[in-house]
């Protein structure tokens, strides 16, 4: 259904972040506007109220400093007090009132499309709606004229809205272009990274041949592995700075599977996400672990998000022979983001799987939630030396969605 996924994906589209606040054109606009007020107020014939409509006039301006900011708001305060205006006028008298500067509250929509969140433009809308059609009332001349004035009353909303567009599309262009390159450098690390330890391997086996009969080629094969290793560590750090962008680097230890605990006491708060560790949880390799705290913790708080109704989130992970079980399941119903199964998250989430050789499930639970399954190897070490790591990379990005 077309109309379902556009509102779930504009309900969920979030605003624009780091709005500017106030620039030079701004108080350049602010000072146009309040001295075309002040003229049209003196020197208007036609003018209805004239002291009211210039004082109004006037300060409708004023909120337009604070339209990227609180566009919503803004546009609520202005288009609220002028349809009660519209109101008491229709009631009072039978010519229009206000200043033609008013016109500068098309501004409003404008900027609630280009800056605001999807929910807040879902209210805006309907806002729009009904004071046009307060004003309309007055106004009413034809069918055609009504359109017309419609049109272009709603033509700085659509302009708003295509600027959003066009500046989200290009940053999401120049996001592929970084992916891409950052891409490149990870494939140059890692030849670098393979040639210099593949030099290392060969020094130490040769160190370790010729060093009961000759100590000193064994000392000197020890000084080319620390200069093969320094500039390892000194070419893997350049690369992943590059790598990392503008992020700053993380000094904390990789999380474990001991802080599944205390990650679940933040999402849901104490008591109402449950965590089980059971079976053979031991020696782990530092990947797996961390894997399986990021799925644990990226489906607890989808859980906690979009779950209606939930009370109890319950994470479990059991650790076998062959391989760790990550089970996470609610007792809530899902919401149409829970069963949007196109979603980022779990895209990610599959993809993070698969980079250790293990899949992911997850759909509809039995009677009713919501839950995830990932079934991860012990050691991927082992996997990539039997070529399953190769496997698990081609169904990669793949969703699986069951139900149990």
């Amino acid at each position: 259904m077309v109309t379902p996924t556009f509102l779930h994906s504009l309900l969920q589209e979030p605003a624009v972040p780091d709005p500017p606040k106030r620039v030079w054109r701004d108080w350049a606009i602010l000072g146009l506007l309040l001295t075309s007020a002040v003229l049209e107020g003196i020197f208007r014939t036609n003018l209805v109220w004239r002291p009211f409509s210039l004082v109004f006039g006037a300060a409708l301006v004023v909120p337009l400093m604070w339209r990227r900011t609180s566009p919503l708001l803004m546009m609520l305060v202005t288009f609220g007090s002028i349809s009660l205006v519209e109101i008491v006028a229709l009631l009072n008298t039978d010519e229009a009132i206000g200043l033609y500067t008013t016109a500068s509250i098309l501004l409003f929509p404008y900027a609630v499309f280009r800056w605001a969140s999807g929910r807040h433009i879902a209210i805006g809308l309907p806002l729009m709606l009904i004071m046009f059609s307060i004003g309309s009332i007055r106004d009413y001349a034809s069918v055609g004229e009504t359109i017309g004035a419609l049109v272009f009353f709603s033509f700085p909303a659509l302009l708003g809205a295509l600027v959003r567009y066009a500046t989200t599309a290009r940053f999401r262009q120049t996001d592929q272009i970084k992916a891409l390159e950052r891409e490149r450098l990870a494939r140059e690390l890692h030849d670098t990274v393979a040639h210099h330890v593949s030099a290392i391997v060969i020094q130490a086996q040769a160190g370790r041949v010729v060093g009961q009969t000759d100590p000193s080629a064994a000392l000197k094969a020890l000084e080319v592995i620390e200069d093969e290793a320094a500039r390892t560590l000194s070419e893997m750090r350049l690369m992943v700075g590059s790598l990392r962008g503008d992020e700053e680097a993380d000094f904390r230890p990789q999380p474990v599977l001991a802080d599944i605990k205390s990650m679940a006491s933040t999402i849901g708060g104490p008591g109402h996400v449950q965590v089980d560790l059971l079976g053979d949880l031991e020696a782990l390799p530092p990947t797996i672990e961390a894997t399986i705290y990021r799925l644990a913790q990226e489906s607890a708080t989808n859980a906690v998000r979009h779950a209606r109704g939930w009370t109890r989130v319950t994470i479990t992970v059991t650790g076998g022979a062959d391989g760790i079980t990550l089970l996470v399941t609610d007792d809530g119903q899902p919401s149409s983001a829970t069963l949007d199964v196109n979603g980022y998250g779990l895209i990610g989430m599959t993809e993070r799987a698969a980079l250790v050789g293990g899949t992911l499930t997850y759909g509809p639970d039995q009677g009713s939630g919501w839950f995830v399954r990932a079934e991860l190897p012990r050691d991927p070490r082992a996997l990539r030396a039997t070529g399953a790591m190769s496997a698990a990379g081609a169904n990669r990005g793949t969703k699986q969605v069951t139900s149990r």
